[in-house]
């Protein structure tokens, strides 16, 4: 009686570690408390231009030329498709873990066992048919199946499959992602390479009058009308001007090499549109509303595909913490002569084995795995949130910078114009001596700066056009 409490209480014991070790720690709950804006500005209109595909956003079609090649060749671009490439691979290595895995086998072999042991005098002794004793040494040859299988009881093997998806469907965001800025930074250096055409064309427009101002000058000095300072001044302000030309001709090399590095080519020359940059006009920009950048703009949705990975990686961890069940088998046939491989039932083999395994002490690695599993699911949350934060900014700058390079542009435009209407009238005054040659030179200098400073003003429109069509989440379909 008292054997069968000992054994009794034992089995509870085991019953109750067992029970014990099943216990898992619970995890953070990552949910997203982010409230949206319900619009930009006030206005709630759901039209959205990052719904239009890039080829129909950009008018110009030297660009849609030069972004069309750039997703064929850019190199960045190449490489997250292999990384699209390693998650998808990953995802079938998950998937395959999921069923049973099943091998051949053969083997062939020869053995002398000692007379004088249990094995050796049992061969001995034993007939194969009558008459007939087992040889020595004996062969052994073998030929069959074996097969290995982890019961997914817990769940650990469907997330960590789902993990997988997620990351492959995050790959794929992250390549749309890298579109949208690629399309962005190929616009915005093609703009930059027209204002650079546009203002080398103003300078060495500027440059001729100045050759004009100073032959006009020379021949006052002639005349005793003016002096040699006034012709030093006009010759300084020209080399100025000759000097400048030099360098937008080495910022226009540096644009073109940049953006044939976008293309993933070498250094050629950019064939691009020759109209006068100051005379175009952007493309009006429709924001719709904030919840749009959750469907629009691949960081948030690659940020939200990690943040599911994560959830998985939890539940996988958790499920470490339960019994796992593996079951192993095999099936062939074995024999010591080749005739006799095949013979049935007497050369059949099989077996079949189920392991129950449950971590009972010295689980930290376990819990470590676990806690590991829960920082990275509260990191990717707050990725999550940061990346809509992100994107509502983004936009809201964009918007701004478009507003107010819209006035620049007309206050530039206004400002030019008159400059230029200083300049006629300072050449008039200076040729009838009412006006000295530093009014000429003052107001020529002066024009030139507005004139640049336009263009500028132009470029830095079309850039701010470009962004927000990136912020919003267009430029990848």
């Amino acid at each position: 009686m008292r054997r069968i409490i000992t054994w009794s209480s034992l089995g509870i014991l085991v019953c109750c570690i067992f029970l014990s070790s099943c216990k898992t720690p619970s995890g953070a709950q990552a949910t997203n408390s982010q409230v949206i804006p319900q619009s930009y500005t006030g206005q709630k209109d759901t039209t959205n231009s990052a719904q239009i595909k890039w080829r129909d956003f950009f008018a110009d079609p030297y660009l849609v030329a030069l972004i069309d090649t750039a997703i064929k060749k850019n190199l960045d671009l190449m490489m997250t498709f292999q990384e699209i490439e390693v998650a998808k691979s990953n995802v079938r290595l998950k998937s395959g873990q999921m069923y049973p895995t099943i091998s051949g086998a053969g083997s062939a072999g020869k053995t002398k066992v000692g007379r004088y042991t249990s094995e050796g005098a049992g061969d001995a002794s034993a007939e194969i048919t009558p008459g007939r004793l087992v040889p020595s040494p004996l062969n052994d040859y073998m030929l069959g199946l074996q097969t290995s299988w982890e019961a997914d009881i817990w769940g650990k093997l469907r997330n960590s499959k789902k993990a997988a998806v997620s990351r492959y469907l995050e790959s794929v965001e992250g390549k749309n992602f890298v579109i949208t800025n690629l399309v962005a930074d190929v616009a915005n250096t093609y703009y930059e390479l027209l204002a650079l055409d546009n203002e080398l064309e103003i300078l060495r427009k500027t440059i001729q009058l100045q050759k004009n101002g100073l032959e006009i000058v020379k021949v006052q000095k002639e005349a005793a009308v003016a002096n040699e300072l006034a012709v030093k001044q006009f010759e300084a302000q020209l080399y100025n001007s000759q000097g400048q030309e030099f360098d937008l001709l080495q910022q226009i090399a540096e644009n073109e090499n940049k953006l044939n590095a976008l293309l993933g080519r070498f250094p050629q020359k950019i064939v691009r549109d020759q109209t006068t940059f100051a005379a175009r006009m952007p493309r009006t920009i429709q924001t719709g509303i904030p919840a749009q950048l959750l469907n629009n703009r691949p960081d948030i949705r690659q940020a939200e595909q990690e943040l599911i990975a994560t959830k998985c990686d939890v539940k996988a961890a958790q499920a470490a913490f339960y019994p796992s069940l593996n079951l192993t088998g095999s099936l062939g046939f074995q024999a010591f002569k080749t005739s006799y491989l095949f013979t049935s039932p007497e050369s059949l083999i099989y077996s079949i084995i189920g392991d129950l395994t449950v971590p009972l002490v010295n689980r930290s690695a376990i819990k470590a795995d676990f806690d590991k599993a829960n920082a990275y699911q509260l990191e990717a949350l707050f990725t999550y949130q940061r990346s809509i934060l992100n994107g509502f900014v983004e936009v809201s700058n964009e918007m701004s910078d478009i507003r107010h390079s819209e006035q620049t542009v007309l206050f530039k435009s206004r400002e030019a114009e008159a400059l230029d209407k200083a300049v006629e009238i300072s050449i008039d005054l200076f040729k009838s001596a009412r006006a000295s040659y530093l009014d000429v030179l003052t107001a020529q200098r002066d024009a030139l700066g507005a004139k640049l400073e336009l263009v500028e003003a132009k470029k830095e429109q079309f850039n701010a056009v470009t962004n927000i069509y990136k912020a919003l989440g267009g430029g990848w379909q």
